[in-house]
């Protein structure tokens, strides 16, 4: 797999016009123009560079780390340094928007290099992008602008401070659309819950639990085509629990039918549900019920 950690490379392998910047490009597409197309397909790439574009008009599908996405309707999309790409000759790139690279470098020295990494969109998958209102929109596209100006004023030494600063206002507006996404699509994040519930069924079931033991939310998140990051923000927003929480309290729902069989010892009870070490599912049992497996069966009058 090819691997860029220049920009300027990068975009040669593109066949897109050397960015103004060694650590930074800025394309914005002007009333009905189209973005620059990049090369028309790509086996399996990766970079060390941020990307944040506005799609508005691309056609055809893209292959994004394990998904496909339609690219119809526009969308804001985020990709992080290292992430896989691919597309095919399918993918019709008459873009209208914005594409803005820059290489991880750029935000060396600066509060933005930390505060970068805890937005949890750069590690979503683009089936998981953000849809933007108009109003979204013109937002984003005027900061942009902004920093278009920037990008092709003489740089001096207030210029990297400027387009920092209106990156760091991109990123929270993003931020809080991304909120609104999620509040607006509670029925989505329900469904999410059942179908993260029936992949634990389904592993559970197909005695996969005692042979590799207890799955992990990568593992889970693969079978629903999502992204773990993505996966675990809609059900913390929605029902307050994480990804492991939701976990736990599967298995413990689990363990307490598996306690009223008299026949089987609490550490039996504990490899079965794919713990390691019947100490850390005794811990976890009772910190979840405030009482211990042992008690749990008293209670019941299980002997």
């Amino acid at each position: 797999m090819k691997h860029f950690k220049k920009l300027s490379a990068y975009f040669a392998y593109l066949e897109l016009p050397r960015p103004e910047h060694p650590m930074l490009s800025v394309l914005l597409s002007k009333g009905d123009d189209f973005l620059p197309c990049p090369k028309e397909s790509s086996p399996p790439i990766t970079n060390d560079c941020y990307t944040i574009s506005l799609k508005k008009t691309v056609k055809g599908k893209l292959n994004y780390g394990r998904t496909k996405y339609d690219f119809t309707n526009g969308v804001l999309i985020f990709i992080a340094p290292r992430q896989v790409l691919q597309w095919d000759s399918s993918v019709i790139f008459e873009q209208q928007g914005f594409s803005i690279n820059f290489h991880e470098d750029f935000l060396k020295g600066t509060e933005l290099a930390q505060q970068i990494k805890k937005y949890g969109f750069f590690s979503y998958a683009v089936n998981e992008a953000l849809h933007l209102s108009p109003k979204e929109e013109r937002q984003m596209e005027s900061i942009v602008e902004n920093i278009e100006i920037e990008y092709n004023n003489n740089q001096d030494e207030f210029s990297k401070d400027i387009i920092i600063a209106h990156l760091d206002t991109l990123l929270k507006y993003a931020n809080r659309s991304y909120e609104r996404q999620f509040l607006n699509r509670k029925e989505l994040s329900n469904s999410f819950l059942e179908a993260f519930n029936k992949q634990l069924d389904t592993y559970f079931e197909s005695g996969q639990l005692q042979e590799k033991g207890i799955p992990s939310i990568d593992q889970i998140a693969q079978k629903m085509s999502v992204s773990q990051r993505y996966l675990s923000d809609t059900l913390k927003r929605e029902t307050g629990k994480t990804t492991t929480e939701h976990l736990q309290l599967y298995l413990i729902d689990e363990a307490k039918n598996i306690l009223l069989n008299p026949n089987k010892s609490i550490s039996e009870v504990a490899y079965e549900l794919g713990f390691e070490y019947p100490q850390y599912f005794s811990r976890l049992f009772k910190k979840k019920e405030g009482i211990s497996p042992s008690k749990f069966r008293e209670k019941f009058n299980v002997n």
